[in-house]
């Protein structure tokens, strides 16, 4: 065969860089960075290059296994079975389910690619039980940002580095958005930008900032609230971009004695126009001194006041409201939770306003905004933020995410040049329009899910509640527990199903996803859960199966074990119907080709989901007549519309009948072949009138609904005021005329779904002795490895072969520990062994560590003293997934997992 190239997507991480693959009689002899990749250009990281390593790991499962009789879980005890077995188990086992009762079947993955595709299935066999690992991940910055601007980082948005001039950064791990950011950053510096680190620990990125701000973790909500406070008392906020741009101008009814406190007052008279998101909200006009219909020609909302409609309704405008809740958030105030002084706050905030208000760049393009004005030029004010799960992971990042995506937008950086910026297919409306069933009359034998598995709520109408308000899905999400849990809560499943709360499951299939080690919480209960029997003799967990390409410490006790392909052996497609690798001038989405044959007997899970569909008749992969309607995954990918005659498929690019058409359009029975031919990668680059303020930009909005990327045309006003967090507190003081929560939840509803962000201290925080356990302690991904993926590839260990619990000199002295000496770290909830390096770059309250290194004994292949065994270790044995009032240790708003929020102690081993 001799020397080849191959291009595919990498999937060493989530940044899924284009990528050359060198091969040699058809054997990988390494893989370079493709630069005519739009994404990365050639670059690469360590991880990328070390793929070749992923082929060959010792880890690797081959074969489909099933536990032996008799053999307990855990105990790694498995036998080989024929994929005819396993399909022939899988399909009578789920058929029987479907038949009965849809939700005792749970589909539960990891930080898979592939969630349309996963979620389809879960939707068309009829359970509610499904999510990804958004929940353990970032939710919090998901909803709480696209709750307020309608949109949030990373796939969705991010931060335009060329033309930005301030740079600000918080809680971000060294690898989110890795290569792009790298280089992003590098031209940021050197055109003379200035980046300020806001973590409590400096590694990775924060290591070149120009400043950084060593914060408490848990505590950035605060030091937000105190920025917000100092951007309105020192006037340093766009005035223009509020008043036009966001509900601020908007008229709050304020009467404690009124069912409709602390909703907008409308103009009844006036068109709505969209029932869903109306358009019918008042403004109190400067110039007229009066109520007026919001956005009407020649008026401009004043932003303080108190007044009186006709009839003697008391009103606020909203950005008031939000004014008077910051007042008491003083940079004071702040310093004594975060640890950040007082001047420094200040000094942060003035920076930021200074530099929005007179570094504003202007662009020669000329746009019309959704009320039909004319503007020649796109002005932007150049001041950047990042933030990922440093803020997210926290029981109250709901409300710091908030925070934060309002901040932004008062000081006018929303989707303009050298702000924030969306990618396609974002913004969305506020909420988007996704819905899931709303009881459990939406679950039904032998019939798809009546709506989604994951929506967005925006009333209690929306919850999936049965008629006491108890939830309908085994996580407990879209419930009054968790009302806005966008991404479910897959760190829940194990505990409410092993627990029986609120039923038992019957069959949990776990896609790549390690939640017996790095990817849950209380990991050393969960493991004992899982091998749990009830009285009958039976486990708790019936039947289990695990899809994985590595032998993982979860498949250690799985039933059923799938072995999946590498990226380097699939089709894959990272598609604008779920997470794609759109930039800011428009939606782009690739695909992975197999480079190499599958080794051993591996199948794609992919392939798996659409061979079970097709044999349990599941209506969307079936014809009318029942039989399978695609040949495999690729088949599928390419014939699947998201309804018949749609055009719409999982890929934009070279639709039609001979490629010639994009984003929609008829099959294309080519289209693997033409994306191969492209670098493996579509990119569609809008106009440039259409590529800024997306929210409110008519020529885009037009575009967007052609395209079938939004469904409304309305106008997606920045939430300063939430109006949709209202309606949950009005239905928890029993004033909302609909659904309300059971009366254990209404306090916990009332005081959490406020319609302006405020702090409070993680729940776990809350609950625990602080003088006992008086550190934080928190994990991050290192730049080279991806979570416990790559703790078994060969070139990788040589940069970590175990970790460290990193402590700052100051602290580590206190407690009598050397460097390099090993340590007890200690929680409320159990205690770990590991070895201690002593570090300024880690503020003096928090210890941190790298998360997945650590490996239980007889995983991924690795000898029995291996380093990652006798040395390493992980923290998450000393997470609770429950606090002690029995709740979940997750935010009370989204259900994200509070997994930094743990606190210990530390002494000498």
């Amino acid at each position: 065969m001799g020397a080849e190239i191959k291009t595919t997507t990498c999937y060493m991480c989530a940044c899924r860089c284009g990528i050359r693959v060198h091969l040699r009689d058809g054997a990988i002899r390494y893989i370079d960075g493709n630069p005519e990749h739009p994404l990365n250009k050639g670059v690469i990281c360590a991880k990328g290059a070390s793929g070749i390593m992923k082929q060959l790991s010792p880890a690797r499962l081959t074969r489909p296994l099933r536990r032996k009789p008799g053999s307990e879980r855990g105990a790694g005890e498995f036998e080989p079975i024929s994929w005819d077995e396993v399909f022939s188990i899988l399909e009578t086992r789920l058929r029987g389910i479907r038949e009965k009762d849809p939700k005792k079947f749970a589909l539960f993955t990891g930080r898979d690619q592939m969630q349309a595709l996963t979620g389809l299935f879960a939707r068309q066999f009829g359970t509610p039980n499904y999510a990804a690992h958004g929940g353990f991940c970032s939710v919090n910055m998901a909803a709480g940002m696209i709750y307020t601007i309608g949109g949030s980082f990373w796939e969705f948005g991010g931060p335009d580095l060329e033309r930005a001039k301030l740079f600000v950064m918080l809680g971000t791990a060294e690898d989110h958005h890795s290569n792009p950011l790298k280089i992003a950053i590098s031209k940021f510096k050197r055109s003379g930008g200035r980046f300020v680190s806001i973590n409590p620990v400096r590694t990775g990125y924060s290591a070149i900032a120009d400043e950084w701000v060593p914060i408490r973790p848990g505590t950035d909500g605060a030091l937000l609230l105190a920025l917000v406070n100092e951007i309105i008392a020192q006037g340093l906020y766009d005035r223009e971009f509020v008043a036009r741009y966001t509900n601020g101008g908007q008229l709050v009814i304020v009467d404690p004695r009124s069912p409709r406190n602390g909703l907008f007052a409308l103009d009844e008279d006036a068109d709505p126009i969209n029932p869903l998101y109306p358009q019918n909200q008042l403004w109190w006009d400067r110039h007229s001194d009066g109520p007026v219909l919001s956005h009407t020609p020649q008026t401009d909302p004043s932003l303080f006041g108190d007044y009186r409609l006709t009839g003697g309704t008391r009103v606020r405008p909203a950005f008031q409201l939000l004014a008077d809740r910051m007042r008491p958030y003083t940079p004071e105030w702040a310093a004594k939770i975060t640890g950040i002084p007082a001047a420094t706050i200040r000094r942060l905030a003035h920076e930021m306003g200074i530099t929005a208000r007179d570094e504003k760049i202007e662009l020669p393009i000329a746009w019309t905004d959704c009320w039909g004005n004319e503007h020649p030029s796109i002005t932007g004010n150049p001041v950047a933020f990042h933030a990922m799960r440093g803020l997210a992971a926290h029981s109250n990042g709901f409300h710091t995410a908030r925070t934060l995506a309002i901040l932004m937008s008062l000081l006018g950086t929303i989707d303009r040049p050298g702000g924030f910026r969306h990618k396609a297919p974002f913004p969305r409306a506020i909420p988007p329009s996704a819905k899931t069933p709303t009881g459990p009359e939406g679950v039904r034998p032998d019939t798809p899910l009546a709506g989604l598995a994951l929506g967005w709520p925006g009333s209690p109408e929306d919850l999936f509640v049965d008629a006491d308000g108890e939830p309908v899905r085994i996580d407990k999400g879209f419930s009054w527990e968790y009302p806005l849990s966008v991404h479910g809560l897959m760190h829940n499943v194990i505990t409410n199903a092993w627990r029986g709360d609120p039923y038992r499951l019957d069959t949990l299939m776990i896609f790549m996803a390690n939640m017996a080690w790095n990817s849950t919480m209380n990991t050393g209960e969960v493991r004992r859960m899982l091998n749990d029997r009830g009285a009958d003799g039976e486990y708790k967990i019936p039947f289990l199966v695990v899809c994985d390409a590595f032998q993982s410490e979860m498949t250690a006790f799985a039933d059923l074990v799938l072995p999946d392909t590498t990226y380097l052996e699939r089709h894959d497609v990272m598609s604008i119907l779920d997470r794609p690798i759109s930039e800011f001038d428009g939606p782009m989405d690739s695909v992975r080709v197999p480079v190499v044959p599958p080794k051993g007997e591996c199948r794609p899970f992919q392939e798996v989901l659409i061979e079970l569909a097709g044999r349990l008749k599941l209506p969307a992969f079936v014809t009318q007549e029942g039989k399978p309607k695609y040949r495999d995954y690729p088949d599928f990918i390419v014939r699947h519309e998201t309804e018949p005659g749609s055009g719409i498929g999982f890929l934009a690019g070279w639709r039609g009948a001979n490629g010639e058409k994009s984003l929609h359009g008829e099959p294309n029975p080519r289209q693997w072949e033409m994306y191969a031919r492209n670098n493996c990668v579509f990119r569609h680059e809008l106009p440039p009138s259409y590529r800024y303020m997306r929210n409110w930009n008519l020529g885009y909005m037009q575009w967007a609904q052609r395209a079938r990327l939004r469904r409304w045309g309305e106008p997606i006003l920045v939430h300063l005021y939430s109006e949709v967090l209202q309606r949950f507190r009005l239905a928890a003081q029993g004033k909302w005329p609909g659904r309300r929560p059971p009366p254990r939840l209404a306090k916990r509803v009332e005081t959490y779904f406020d319609p302006l962000p405020f702090y409070y201290p993680p729940l776990e925080v809350q609950a625990i002795d602080g003088e006992k356990y008086p550190l934080a302690a928190i994990t991050q991904r290192p730049m080279a490895m991806y979570h416990s993926w790559d703790s078994q590839n060969a070139w990788l260990r040589q940069i970590h072969a175990h970790n460290y619990l990193f402590i700052n000199p100051r602290t580590a002295g206190a407690s009598g520990i050397a460097d390099g000496a090993w340590l007890w770290v200690e929680s409320q909830w159990g205690r770990v062994r590991c070895m201690g390096r002593l570090s300024e770059a880690v503020e003096p309250g928090t210890v941190w560590t790298w998360n997945a290194i650590g490996k239980a004994p007889g995983a991924w292949g690795l000898a029995p003293d291996a380093n990652e065994v006798t040395r390493g270790f992980i923290l998450n044995h000393l997470i609770t997934d429950t606090l002690p009032d029995g709740s979940s240790n997750s935010d009370p708003v989204t259900g994200q997992a509070g997994w930094y929020d743990v606190r210990v102690r530390i002494s000498p081993a």
